[in-house]
């Protein structure tokens, strides 16, 4: 009997891991450019961690989730998403009370959500997000918008549109779900169950809806941008100023509501614009979520992120032929020849390793020809020859592979010689 890899994964093999590597080094340097520091938090949470922070009113917590009791019979499920993560860490870790705020986070790790895998959307998906907690300045905002978009600016995408709206306060949202609620209950019959579960629950919600997007109500349905309240119009315009002062372009959707409940004020999306990209138009989302930190028990914190899919990202760079500089090669291949010789290049090869360089040589016998090939099979930047003769005479050939040209070198002088000439290319 095989056994197969879960629907909805993948393995990602030698060749592509380094493509993953490459994307995740840009983020984490980005982020340090933007002062923002690595969270790591646990792949798996209690389950009521998702349900007060996330919403039991999502789609995530009511289908999508990967929720288990453990042999304590606690109810435990593995986090969809990262923000209620880290915001559970910041309230249990006290970050509030550090010095020096806002707090300003960052993660790569695995997410988890049960839906039906398709082009960019998986079972198992990686996540690079940001989270900034303390600070209600809309300069935040728009700096959490302008690291989405340079991040994917320096990695060659073009193309990108910023879309953002507000969902307003407190204030603004209630009376944006009356207005909701009116518009949609004469004819919520007519929409899928969901969105009649979400009438009294969540209005805002079925905005959100992939099965009613076409009915002719939701293009009628009252726009938040409506019910503003002055102190919500006002914040929206700093932070459309901030952006403007960046020079940063964007456009404002009053339909853009994000999927989860804990979203207002600031909401925006990553997309990209262009044929053939399907599934993966929308790259990046997030917004502001003051009042999360509150429902998991911390103090009153405001706060503003986004997540993004590096799949999504790598489906993009792939789509627009954006080729990402993967260092293939090695630094030197040593070739042996005889039982004694390849004692010498073991520990040769230790040395080199050793002194920073990558290296490799034969482990299956194979004949001197069969040496070379496999030099060239790994892009080997010099091979270096070795033999009983060389042994007696102290010495090792060296040859740089993309001129052909060979020198003698000492074998006391060997680590150092080739340093010091990878230094100098």
């Amino acid at each position: 009997m095989s056994i197969h890899i879960p629907r909805g994964t993948q393995d990602i093999l030698p060749g592509t891991s380094e493509l993953w590597q490459f994307v995740e080094r840009k983020a984490q340097d980005i982020c340090r450019r933007y002062n923002y520091k690595e969270i790591r938090t646990p792949i798996f949470e209690h389950t009521e961690l998702f349900q007060r922070g996330v919403g039991d009113t999502t789609d995530i917590v009511q289908k999508e989730t990967y929720t288990f009791t453990d042999r304590g019979d606690r109810s435990l499920t593995l986090r969809p998403e990262g923000t209620a993560s880290v915001t559970r860490a910041f309230v249990e870790n006290k970050l509030y009370g550090n010095p020096g705020q806002p707090t300003k986070l960052y993660y790569i790790g695995p997410m988890f959500r049960y839906e039906r895998p398709q082009s960019g959307r998986m079972r198992q998906f990686v996540q690079f997000g940001i989270e900034a907690l303390g600070s209600n300045d809309p300069g935040i905002d728009a700096e959490v918008m302008a690291l989405a978009m340079e991040f994917y600016r320096e990695l060659g995408l073009t193309g990108l549109k910023l879309v953002i709206n507000s969902l307003g306060d407190t204030e603004s949202r209630i009376a944006h779900r009356e207005a909701l609620i009116n518009h949609f209950k004469p004819r919520i019959n007519e929409f899928c169950s969901d969105c009649q579960q979400r009438l009294e629950k969540n209005p805002l919600r079925i905005l959100d809806c992939k099965k009613d997007r076409d009915h002719e109500l939701m293009a009628t349905a009252p726009s938040i941008l409506d019910y503003l309240n002055e102190e919500s119009v006002s914040y929206f315009e700093k932070v459309k100023q901030h952006l403007d002062t960046m020079g940063i372009s964007y456009v404002v959707d009053q339909t853009l509501v994000r999927g989860l409940d804990y979203y207002n004020h600031t909401a925006f999306e990553i997309m990209i614009e262009g044929e053939g990209f399907g599934a993966i138009t929308t790259l990046c989302g997030g917004g502001r979520y003051n009042g999360l930190v509150e429902n998991i028990g911390g103090p009153e914190t405001p706060g503003i992120g986004f997540a993004l899919s590096i799949e999504r990202l790598l489906m993009a760079l792939k789509a627009t032929n954006i080729v990402i500089p993967i260092e293939q090669s090695i630094d030197c291949y040593i070739v042996a020849l005889g039982d004694t010789a390849k004692d010498k290049a073991a520990s040769l090869l230790f040395e080199l390793r050793r002194a920073g360089l990558s290296c490799e040589k034969d482990y299956l016998d194979k004949k001197v020809k069969a040496q070379f090939k496999a030099a060239d099979r790994l892009e080997a930047k010099y091979t270096a020859v070795i033999g009983e003769d060389e042994l007696v005479a102290n010495k090792i050939n060296v040859k740089k592979m993309s001129t052909g040209e060979q020198v003698e070198v000492s074998l006391d002088e060997f680590i150092t010689y080739m340093q010091d000439t990878l230094k100098e290319e």
